[in-house]
């Protein structure tokens, strides 16, 4: 297996990006990130990115995003339908399988011209679930209260987990939502989706990310501290929400076993968890101790920026690793209704 690590890092995230196209908002970070490096599009051996033509409201959107990579020269290039943290997936597998030593990553959403939270009614089972029109919030406020209701998570908790995510965004400068509330003032707020509070959801945010990843010595080349991917996988839980316990995260599990998680400390951890109780569920099911900075950035909750925030998460981790935050972080991407799909990494400075 070939050493790959992340070299540079680019992202933007806003409330709304209303004057800008999907290009004009990705081409400056597209180039940040590689002059980041000193690399341009030509030397790059793979390009993948992440989107949504859902969300977009356009089929094949993507397409006119590739203009702004600098295509031409023909360069090799992927797609996937899904956040950026996948896409990253794929380009690690091809450094893996081919004589390449660099690839580049790209992910974006604008959320902001619709409802985010009624489009995501699209990915239920399209049969006996997607015709009710069950927006996201309203599935998530059921998986809330059979957590209240199990016992695994109270409403304090649930309001420990958001004050401490507006502190967090407080110094971050990509954060949405970074006004800072007591736990009492978080607990006043009124109901939006029952059991769920404003601040228990993931403040929606447009933007996007780019990444550059390196092999070997190319990346130590490239980069005074790269940050290594020692291990990643990703694993999914059932479609139908009835056939999964949605107070738990199967894949979640299986997939921080399976990329090491638990073979060493892990200092922080970054994860993709658009709501308190996706948070509380994931310490749990990726076996992150109290000593672990959960979510620095503020996470999610702080700005959710659909398809980019999983990879905005390595992102997170990649930084704060390349400045001696810590020496070893966890890295989580996720998609679909209740955390359906999980993408877990274990990420280690040099």
């Amino acid at each position: 297996m070939k050493d790959v690590a992340i070299v540079s890092f680019a992202q933007r995230q806003e409330a709304q990006i209303p004057d800008e196209s999907e290009v004009e908002m990705m081409i400056p970070l597209m180039e940040k990130a590689k002059g980041a490096v000193g690399l341009s599009q030509q030397d790059m051996g793979f390009t993948c990115s992440g989107s949504s033509d859902f969300l977009a409201g356009q089929a094949f959107s993507f397409v006119m995003t590739i203009d702004g990579t600098g295509p031409v020269p023909p360069i090799s290039e992927s797609h996937v339908e899904q956040d950026g943290a996948w896409a990253l997936y794929e380009a690690w597998v091809k450094l893996q399988c081919e004589d390449i030593d660099t690839a580049f990553v790209y992910s974006y959403g604008k959320s902001s011209p619709g409802s985010l939270r009624d489009v995501l009614a699209t990915q239920m089972d399209p049969y006996y679930v997607a015709p009710l029109w069950p927006d996201a919030y309203a599935v998530e406020g059921l998986a809330a209260r059979m957590l209240l209701e199990s016992g695994k998570v109270s409403e304090q908790r649930l309001a420990e987990i958001a004050c401490r995510s507006r502190l967090n965004a407080a110094t971050n400068p990509h954060a949405v939502r970074n006004e800072k509330k007591s736990v009492e003032e978080i607990l006043a707020e009124p109901y939006l989706a029952d059991p769920l509070r404003p601040s228990d959801i993931g403040a929606i945010a447009d933007g996007g990310a780019a990444m550059v990843l390196a092999t070997g010595d190319r990346a130590r080349s490239l980069c005074e501290r790269p940050v290594w991917i020692r291990g990643i996988d990703h694993r999914s839980d059932a479609h139908t929400l009835g056939a999964r316990d949605l107070t738990s995260a199967m894949s979640a599990t299986i997939a921080a076993e399976k990329s090491g998680v638990r073979a060493d400390r892990i200092d922080l951890a970054e994860l993709a968890a658009p709501f308190t109780t996706s948070e509380a569920v994931l310490t749990e099911a990726l076996g992150l101790g109290d000593s672990v900075d959960v979510n620095p950035s503020g996470g999610a909750l702080a700005a959710n920026t659909m398809m980019a925030a999983g990879l905005i998460r390595f992102g997170e981790i990649f930084e704060r690793i390349a400045r001696g935050d810590g020496d070893r972080g966890v890295a989580h991407a996720a998609s679909g209704p209740c955390l359906q799909q999980n993408l877990v990494a274990v990420l280690e400075g040099e």
